[in-house]
Protein backbone atom coordinates (compact mmCIF):
# COMPACT_ATOMS: atom_id res chain seq x y z
CA UNK A 1 0.00 0.00 0.00
CA UNK A 2 1.38 3.05 -1.00
CA UNK A 3 1.29 6.27 1.92
CA UNK A 4 1.50 9.67 1.33
CA UNK A 5 2.98 12.00 3.59
CA UNK A 6 0.47 14.04 5.97
CA UNK A 7 2.03 17.16 5.00
CA UNK A 8 1.08 16.80 1.44
CA UNK A 9 -3.01 16.99 2.09
CA UNK A 10 -2.65 19.76 4.54
CA UNK A 11 -2.61 22.47 2.05
CA UNK A 12 -5.54 20.66 0.31
CA UNK A 13 -7.74 20.68 3.63
CA UNK A 14 -6.98 24.10 4.69
CA UNK A 15 -8.07 25.76 1.28
CA UNK A 16 -11.43 23.72 1.35
CA UNK A 17 -12.19 24.89 5.44
CA UNK A 18 -10.52 28.69 4.82
CA UNK A 19 -13.02 31.02 3.36
CA UNK A 20 -10.67 33.52 1.36
CA UNK A 21 -11.16 37.22 2.35
CA UNK A 22 -12.62 38.29 -0.97
CA UNK A 23 -15.60 36.18 -0.45
CA UNK A 24 -16.49 37.16 3.08
CA UNK A 25 -19.19 39.78 2.85
CA UNK A 26 -19.58 42.19 6.50
CA UNK A 27 -22.84 41.43 8.58
CA UNK A 28 -24.80 44.13 8.04
CA UNK A 29 -26.49 45.63 10.51
CA UNK A 30 -30.35 45.91 10.44
CA UNK A 31 -31.42 50.01 10.43
CA UNK A 32 -32.09 50.91 13.64
CA UNK A 33 -35.97 52.16 13.35
CA UNK A 34 -37.22 55.92 13.38
CA UNK A 35 -38.37 56.67 16.84
CA UNK A 36 -40.22 59.59 18.18
CA UNK A 37 -41.62 61.34 21.30
CA UNK A 38 -43.85 63.69 22.31
CA UNK A 39 -43.41 65.34 25.93
CA UNK A 40 -47.34 66.44 27.10
CA UNK A 41 -48.13 69.66 28.91
CA UNK A 42 -50.89 70.94 30.01
CA UNK A 43 -53.42 73.74 29.35
CA UNK A 44 -53.62 76.27 32.50
CA UNK A 45 -56.08 74.50 35.37
CA UNK A 46 -54.94 71.07 34.18
CA UNK A 47 -52.78 68.63 35.69
CA UNK A 48 -51.76 66.73 32.57
CA UNK A 49 -48.57 65.27 32.09
CA UNK A 50 -46.65 62.56 30.34
CA UNK A 51 -45.28 60.93 26.90
CA UNK A 52 -46.28 59.51 23.25
CA UNK A 53 -43.63 57.28 22.48
CA UNK A 54 -43.99 56.65 17.86
CA UNK A 55 -41.58 53.81 16.93
CA UNK A 56 -41.68 52.87 13.05
CA UNK A 57 -42.52 48.89 12.78
CA UNK A 58 -43.22 46.78 9.77
CA UNK A 59 -46.55 47.40 9.41
CA UNK A 60 -47.06 51.04 10.61
CA UNK A 61 -45.61 53.02 13.45
CA UNK A 62 -46.63 51.58 17.43
CA UNK A 63 -48.32 54.23 19.13
CA UNK A 64 -47.24 54.12 23.34
CA UNK A 65 -48.57 56.64 25.23
CA UNK A 66 -48.61 56.68 28.95
CA UNK A 67 -50.60 60.00 30.58
CA UNK A 68 -51.38 60.99 33.94
CA UNK A 69 -53.48 63.95 35.48
CA UNK A 70 -56.34 63.02 33.37
CA UNK A 71 -59.99 62.92 34.89
CA UNK A 72 -61.37 59.28 35.47
CA UNK A 73 -62.98 57.91 31.43
CA UNK A 74 -62.21 58.46 27.67
CA UNK A 75 -60.01 61.78 26.24
CA UNK A 76 -59.76 62.06 22.43
CA UNK A 77 -56.34 61.79 21.32
CA UNK A 78 -55.14 62.86 17.95
CA UNK A 79 -52.30 64.34 16.10
CA UNK A 80 -53.07 67.99 15.06
CA UNK A 81 -51.46 69.37 11.69
CA UNK A 82 -49.04 71.92 13.80
CA UNK A 83 -46.49 71.73 15.99
CA UNK A 84 -46.87 74.91 18.12
CA UNK A 85 -49.19 74.41 21.13
CA UNK A 86 -48.05 78.40 22.04
CA UNK A 87 -51.75 79.28 22.63
CA UNK A 88 -53.30 79.08 25.89
CA UNK A 89 -56.75 77.17 24.08
CA UNK A 90 -53.83 75.25 21.80
CA UNK A 91 -55.53 76.62 18.81
CA UNK A 92 -52.30 77.22 17.37
CA UNK A 93 -51.84 73.32 17.19
CA UNK A 94 -54.63 73.94 14.35
CA UNK A 95 -57.19 71.06 13.14
CA UNK A 96 -56.58 67.14 12.95
CA UNK A 97 -53.92 66.19 10.80
CA UNK A 98 -55.28 65.15 7.41
CA UNK A 99 -53.50 65.32 4.77
CA UNK A 100 -55.20 62.88 3.00
CA UNK A 101 -58.86 65.12 3.36
CA UNK A 102 -60.76 61.94 4.77
CA UNK A 103 -63.58 62.45 7.59
CA UNK A 104 -63.00 62.09 10.97
CA UNK A 105 -63.63 58.48 12.46
CA UNK A 106 -61.75 55.68 14.66
CA UNK A 107 -58.29 54.58 14.50
CA UNK A 108 -59.32 51.29 12.96
CA UNK A 109 -61.75 52.82 10.33
CA UNK A 110 -61.00 52.05 6.37
CA UNK A 111 -61.17 56.07 5.63
CA UNK A 112 -60.05 58.25 8.45
CA UNK A 113 -58.37 61.52 9.26
CA UNK A 114 -54.15 60.29 9.31
CA UNK A 115 -54.63 61.97 12.88
CA UNK A 116 -57.02 60.01 14.08
CA UNK A 117 -55.77 57.99 17.06
CA UNK A 118 -59.34 57.45 18.92
CA UNK A 119 -59.66 57.67 22.75
CA UNK A 120 -57.43 56.85 25.76
CA UNK A 121 -59.15 55.99 28.49
CA UNK A 122 -58.34 56.93 32.65
CA UNK A 123 -58.45 54.49 35.13
CA UNK A 124 -60.25 55.97 38.84
CA UNK A 125 -56.17 57.47 39.89
CA UNK A 126 -56.75 59.29 36.34
CA UNK A 127 -53.63 57.22 34.63
CA UNK A 128 -54.25 56.03 30.99
CA UNK A 129 -51.94 54.10 28.51
CA UNK A 130 -51.97 53.15 24.93
CA UNK A 131 -50.04 50.75 23.32
CA UNK A 132 -51.37 50.12 19.46
CA UNK A 133 -49.84 49.98 15.86
CA UNK A 134 -51.31 52.91 13.47
CA UNK A 135 -51.38 52.01 9.75
CA UNK A 136 -51.83 55.50 8.45
CA UNK A 137 -49.45 57.39 10.70
CA UNK A 138 -45.84 58.04 9.55
CA UNK A 139 -42.62 58.97 10.20
CA UNK A 140 -40.93 58.95 7.20
CA UNK A 141 -41.04 61.86 4.80
CA UNK A 142 -44.02 61.67 2.86
CA UNK A 143 -47.19 63.66 2.99
CA UNK A 144 -48.18 61.31 6.24
CA UNK A 145 -45.62 62.04 8.55
CA UNK A 146 -45.94 63.72 11.96
CA UNK A 147 -42.68 64.74 12.70
CA UNK A 148 -42.83 68.11 13.68
CA UNK A 149 -46.88 67.88 14.02
CA UNK A 150 -48.44 67.71 17.91
CA UNK A 151 -50.24 65.53 19.78
CA UNK A 152 -53.07 67.06 21.57
CA UNK A 153 -55.15 65.20 24.68
CA UNK A 154 -58.77 66.59 24.88
CA UNK A 155 -61.16 66.55 27.87
CA UNK A 156 -64.06 64.34 26.15
CA UNK A 157 -64.08 61.41 24.67
CA UNK A 158 -63.88 61.16 20.93
CA UNK A 159 -67.55 59.83 19.77
CA UNK A 160 -65.27 58.97 16.39
CA UNK A 161 -68.09 60.07 14.39
CA UNK A 162 -69.27 64.07 14.55
CA UNK A 163 -67.31 66.15 11.85
CA UNK A 164 -64.85 67.29 11.35
CA UNK A 165 -63.22 66.80 14.90
CA UNK A 166 -65.23 64.08 17.31
CA UNK A 167 -66.51 66.60 19.32
CA UNK A 168 -64.49 65.83 22.32
CA UNK A 169 -64.24 69.14 23.58
CA UNK A 170 -61.71 71.15 25.14
CA UNK A 171 -57.69 70.76 24.74
CA UNK A 172 -56.13 70.01 28.03
CA UNK A 173 -52.92 69.16 26.77
CA UNK A 174 -50.07 68.90 23.98
CA UNK A 175 -46.87 67.79 23.20
CA UNK A 176 -44.64 68.37 19.47
CA UNK A 177 -43.47 65.40 18.03
CA UNK A 178 -40.21 65.38 17.31
CA UNK A 179 -37.13 62.66 16.45
CA UNK A 180 -36.07 60.89 19.33
CA UNK A 181 -32.49 59.82 20.30
CA UNK A 182 -32.50 56.11 18.81
CA UNK A 183 -30.72 53.53 21.85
Amino acid sequence: MNSFPSWLFAPIILSLTAIPAWAQTPQEKPPTPLKAIAVLHPTAGNKVGGTVRLTEVADGVQIQAEITGLSPGKHGFHVHEFGDCSAADLASAGAHFNPTSKPHAGPDAAERHVGDMGNVEADASGAAKLDYVDHEISLTNDQRSVIGRSVVLHAKADDLKSQPAGDSGARIACGVIGIAKNQ
